[in-house]
């Protein structure tokens, strides 16, 4: 089974539709998104309609989902996403805001090959950042799981727990991660809509779970399109940390 695992679309529509196109055409079985579907982009109600029904609840929530429905402070945003994030909870169609409100923090996937999906980490699924081995050790010590899918960052990433150590392994696209049932997973599928890597493509993950193997893949899209909505809503450019 193809796994095809996004998150962080922060309602940019044209890369999600570039995205969903490449979906369709590898041929997946199925999509997860490990939210953040609204914020910063100039499409929330439309990302929401277009990603919802291919997920038949395959899906977590994001700090920014819960900040657009008023579940989380964003105080401590910086003053580009809280700008858009007011902007966003005027935007939002009621049947949206319900969707987003109702988002689970976590999801798993059973089978021959299990995997927890989360928004942030396994051990505060909406606001922790995984960005080094320290805080990928503690939440390797705190959950269970062999293989677990962040976003959050908006970087593509990968630790690893081996028999010793917690160590980062290279993520690089089209290139084939093959799971070692030795070892535990902690992947991060990077961002659709706001990639801060460096590569402004838009980025997620298929999971070959009958070959226990995961891929990176990496997509340009008109980001001028996105741009001119943006300029047009009178939007300030995004700071990279939200």
């Amino acid at each position: 089974m193809r796994i095809a695992i996004l998150s962080d679309v922060h309602a940019n529509l044209e890369a999600l539709e570039v995205v969903l196109a490449d979906i369709r055409r590898r041929e997946c079985d199925r999509i997860v998104c490990l939210g953040d579907f609204v914020g910063y982009g100039p499409n929330p109600n439309e990302c929401v309609d277009l990603l919802s029904p291919l997920l038949a609840g395959r899906n977590v929530a994001g700090n920014h989902d819960w900040a657009a429905v008023g579940k989380l402070d964003i105080t401590f945003f910086n003053p580009y996403a809280q700008e858009a994030i007011l902007w966003t909870q005027q935007a939002l169609r009621v049947a949206v805001q319900q969707y987003l409100t109702a988002l689970p923090t976590e999801w798993s996937q059973d089978g021959p090959l299990p995997f927890l999906a989360v928004h942030a980490s396994p051990r505060n699924p909406i606001e922790e950042y995984v960005l080094d081995a320290y805080t990928a050790g503690a939440n390797f010590l705190l959950r269970p799981f062999a293989l677990c899918f962040i976003g959050h960052t908006h970087m593509p990433a990968v630790w690893v727990q081996t028999r010793e150590t917690v160590e980062a392994r290279a993520f690089l696209a089209d290139e084939e991660l093959r799971l070692d049932p030795a070892f535990r997973y902690l992947i991060n599928v990077g961002s659709v809509g706001q990639p801060r890597d460096g590569d402004p493509r838009a980025s997620y993950a298929v999971l070959d779970s009958e070959a226990a193997v995961v891929r990176l893949v990496r997509l340009e899209y008109p980001l001028e399109r996105t741009q001119e909505k943006m300029r047009v809503r009178d939007f300030r450019p995004c700071s990279p940390n939200d």
